[in-house]
């Protein structure tokens, strides 16, 4: 390797040579050496940042200034929140989130060509890929026509959809498309798109070595970060400003550095270690920041176990949870067939410019929290979110708890509870198996058996989490194995599902024999894709369905996933637990959360004896034993040599050449948006909100799931109405989240989750609110009346208000069911970002004011004032609450328009809107 001094007016460019190549890079210990500042113990995740300062500076969107704010960062201990004009190299979405995403440039060309620009004026200058992975929904299960039965299915529910994608991976430049059945967009990011070193040609046209880094249009982006490569998840609009070259305003994070040590213990997993962290990492407060893992526990930490922790930073609430580079990265690119080459660029590129994780790495950081990774035990955690972590020693009382909270049961002895009657008088010693404090409130038949409270009745091998994580679906598979050759098998009442992150799944699972036994046990492949964690779990049987209903069961689903939150996995399922694959295997064949697993007995051999957790738990060798005879770098070569191509399927998908899209007037999939309709060439002005109504008020965690659900819909909603009315049947309403592309669909879907609880209304759970006439009706119908007689509207809500998922709809849909503004105790980090893109203003409240200080009923007028003029980002302004009675309360809320640049998105209707403007008089 030579390094060379270059001759750029900025003085930081250099010229690296490795991997038989030479190529310009910009230096940070240059910038150091120019007097910009000591860069030297910036956390690796901020030198990714800065080397974008370094490449982009121009005196104008990227100063020297900014450069220097990272010195100061460092100088004052981890704290300069100085905002940034940041380039992501590239964009990754999904067909859920992207769909939407080209709808909006197609519209955007339609809209540009009114403004009198040129259609070729919108099209990606940021490399675009979208891999379909959201739409497989496991209809078939448990058999060996699974796989293609549900392909099948695929097509016919979704072939509006992909002809629509085909036609844009035509028509726009720098975007490609990841056919359906190929895998999970993180895990084909991880194991094939992402480089973590990248090479092109820069602003200058000169070929640059630089930092691979991204934003996704889907939360969990943030996996590849495992593998250095900085990414996040953002809202669609935001993902869409970005790859049409408008930089990320974002400030300075902080970085909370997260130590660790020691080295796992037999019998766990990367899924209990994850487990651990969301929940440490939720107590310590991340939101807004990123997460830097270091320790000489990296030592130990397999790369696929790095990404299971970095895939989470949604759940424990971080912009990212950065692994810097090191040994294990290298041997990761080389395992998953990286060119040599490009292997030897990254190590002389992160030696270079300071990202290298050796043993003498230091970083300063904002915080920092320690664990030892010997303490990590077994876990699952739910029933509700991620954070709700359970020792597997705890859970089975964990769920009497939960039980016994939600039918308001009381503990009672042995003796009272055989003398408790049920409602109808009959006697009822309805103890459940192997947890004596807890007891459903029916007992239902279904099929040949009873089903209860706590009944599993989905266990799923699923998520982009875990699986494409070898250790741990290894692992499962040895579950099966042990378990098989002992005679046991799934209970019959719980829906089994293996849904892998990519087809290299599949190779080394053959490979190495445990297909066979994972199908023995009901575990048969479904499809490549989220199915059962984005809500794609399918129907259950009808028969387990109508005992769930007609008991008022708490029906129970274990997923290897990331989201558990409620109605996102089924409609009939209440409780949802995240596990390793191991124990979804294990819960499957327990079949009931009530049983203590970690001690009790799963079930019965064939030979009559008690089977325990310990009798079928592989150990650590046999795993890694496997692992090294099975994942080769063969096998991820294979399945990505043609990873463009698709099924022969995907090539039968027939698609128009045109610039712009024909928007078929009866598609129920795909209808032309109304945001750039009727666009002035200038952007107007933010104004007071005066006589706004409530349409809603909201508890704390509301999820963007909670805003916009992506699972099924009933035809009794507004958007079944609205289906029906349009002659399609019920069977073919698909999902939420594959009706993306028509926003007549998602705004009438808009806070429509089955779970969410309206305050306004005593006990009702689902999309309800009062309308102008005071009577209970549907939110959409609601806001329809009260945008008929012109009136703004106002969301109120809890802490960690849009917590989840990177779903730009539960901004779009708020936008257009006419809400202006939205009141809460916190925001997470996306959904304020796309609210702000979508030109509704988020406000936090003060002074310790909350919708429950203030007595809130939704009844209220809401005037917010000190918006029109010069409104500063972050700044406070006044709320006049005017009571049903008709008293008044002043109150102050702080603006969540953080930065100049949001001012201006919101000024002009939103960031698109924004970017079109822009583009218009670009000429």
């Amino acid at each position: 390797m030579t390094v060379t001094v270059g001759h750029d007016s900025t003085k930081t460019r250099r010229n690296l040579t490795a991997g038989g190549a030479t190529v310009a890079y910009y230096s940070i210990p240059a910038a150091e050496a120019a007097g910009l500042g000591d860069f030297s113990r910036l956390p690796a995740a901020l030198k990714v940042v800065l080397e974008n300062m370094l490449r982009y500076e121009d005196g104008k969107t990227v100063s020297v200034d900014d450069i220097r704010a990272f010195g100061e960062w460092a100088k004052q201990g981890g704290q300069n929140p100085r905002e940034i004009a940041y380039r992501p190299a590239r964009v990754l979405m999904q067909d859920f989130t992207g769909v939407p995403a080209v709808v909006d440039l197609a519209a955007m060309r339609d809209g540009i060509i009114g403004l009198g620009g040129n259609a070729q004026q919108i099209n990606p200058l940021a490399p675009v890929d979208l891999v379909i992975d959201h739409s497989v929904m496991i209809d078939e299960f448990g058999n060996p026509r699974a796989f293609q039965m549900n392909v099948d299915r695929e097509y016919e529910r979704n072939m509006e959809r992909y002809t629509f994608l085909k036609w844009g991976q035509n028509a726009f430049d720098n975007f490609r498309v990841v056919p359906p059945g190929t895998g999970i967009c993180h895990q084909v990011n991880l194991e094939y798109l992402a480089q973590t070193v990248w090479t092109d040609k820069d602003q200058h046209g000169e070929e640059v070595a630089y930092p691979d880094t991204l934003v996704g249009t889907d939360s969990h982006t943030t996996m590849v970060n495992g593998l250095a490569v900085l990414g996040w998840g953002v809202g669609g609009i935001e993902a869409e400003a970005a790859m049409l070259g408008q930089p990320v305003s974002m400030l300075i994070p902080e970085v909370v550095g997260f130590r660790l040590t020691g080295r796992m213990m037999e019998g766990t997993t990367a899924t209990d270690l994850v487990l651990k962290v969301v929940q440490m990492l939720r107590k310590h407060g991340v939101v807004g920041k990123f997460v830097e893992f270091y320790g000489e526990g990296l030592d130990h930490l397999p790369l696929a176990d790095r990404a299971t922790i970095a895939n989470m930073a949604p759940e424990y609430g971080a912009t990212c949870g950065f692994f810097p580079i090191d040994n294990e990265t290298l041997k990761y690119l080389r395992q998953t067939g990286r060119d040599e080459d490009r292997i030897a660029l990254v190590e002389a590129y992160a030696r270079e410019n300071g990202m290298w994780r050796g043993a003498d790495y230091d970083p300063i950081y904002s915080s920092t929290l320690e664990l030892d990774m010997g303490t990590i035990v077994p876990a699952i955690s739910g029933p509700k979110r991620p954070q709700d972590y359970l020792p597997l020693d705890t859970a089975a009382h964990a769920f009497g708890d939960y039980i016994r909270g939600l039918r308001k049961i009381t503990t009672v002895s042995d003796e009272e509870k055989a003398e408790m009657v049920d409602e109808g008088g009959s006697p009822a010693p309805l103890v459940l198996p192997g947890n004596t404090t807890g007891f459903s409130r029916a007992m239902v038949q279904g099929e040949d058996y009873e089903l209860h409270d706590g009944s599993v009745v989905i266990a799923a091998i699923t998520s982009c989490t875990n699986t494409s994580n070898p250790s741990v679906l290894i692992g499962a598979g040895l579950v099966a194995r042990k378990a098989r050759a002992l005679g046991l098998t799934r209970k019959p009442w719980v829906k089994t599902s293996l849904a892998p992150g990519s087809q290299v799944v599949s190779e080394y699972l053959e490979a190495a024999g445990l297909q066979e036994d994972l199908d023995a046990l009901g575990f048969n492949l479904v499809g490549y894709g989220c199915t059962t964690c984005i809500g794609n779990s399918g129907p259950l049987q009808p028969e387990i369905s109508a005992a769930i209903n007609e008991g008022d069961l708490v029906a129970t689903a274990v997923l290897s996933g990331n989201r558990n939150f409620e109605g996102r996995i089924s409609p009939d399922v209440r409780a949802n637990y995240l596990a390793s694959p191991p124990l979804c295997v294990a819960y499957a064949i327990a079949g009931d959360m009530n049983i203590d697993i970690s001690k009790d007995p799963l079930a019965m051999s064939k030979d009559g004896k008690p089977v325990y957790l310990k009798d079928i738990w592989p150990t650590n060798e046999e795993i890694a034993d496997l692992v090294q005879q099975t994942v080769t770098r063969a096998a991820f070569q294979k399945k990505y040599a043609d990873v463009f191509k698709g099924d022969p399927k995907w090539q039968g998908v027939q698609t128009p050449d045109s610039e712009t899209y024909d928007w078929p007037a009866s598609s129920t999939y795909i209808q032309n948006p109304p945001y750039f309709r009727d666009m002035d060439k200038e952007p107007g002005v933010i104004r007071d909100i005066a006589g706004a109504r409530v349409l809603a008020l909201l508890g704390d965690m509301i999820t963007t799931d909670h805003i916009s659900p992506a699972g099924s819909f009933k035809d009794t909603t507004p958007a079944g109405r609205y289906l029906t009315e349009r002659q399609v049947a019920p069977r073919e309403f698909n999902s939420y989240g594959s009706r993306r592309g028509n926003h007549e669909v998602m705004m009438r879907g808009t806070f429509a989750n089955i779970r969410i609880k309206n305050e306004m209304l005593d006990g009702v759970e689902g999309g309800y609110t009062k309308g102008p006439d005071g009577e209970q009706t549907s939110i959409f119908d609601a806001a329809m009346a009260w945008q008929d007689k012109g009136v703004p509207l106002v969301i109120f809500g809890g802490i960690e208000y849009g917590a989840g998922s990177s779903r730009d709809w539960a901004a779009k849909g708020t936008a257009l069911l006419g809400v202006k503004a939205v009141i809460a105790e916190s925001f997470e980090r996306i959904h304020r970002s796309n609210l702000v893109g979508m030109g509704v203003i988020p406000f936090e409240f003060t002074n310790g004011d909350t919708r429950k200080s203030l007595g809130l009923k939704g009844d209220e007028s809401i005037d917010i004032k000190g918006l029109e003029g010069d409104l500063k980002p972050l700044s406070t302004v006044p709320c006049t609450i005017t009571y049903a009675d008709g008293s008044v309360k002043e109150i102050g809320l702080k603006c969540r328009i953080d930065t100049a640049i949001e001012k201006e998105y919101v000024e002009h209707g939103g960031v698109l809107h924004y970017v079109l403007r822009d583009l218009a008089k670009a000429g």
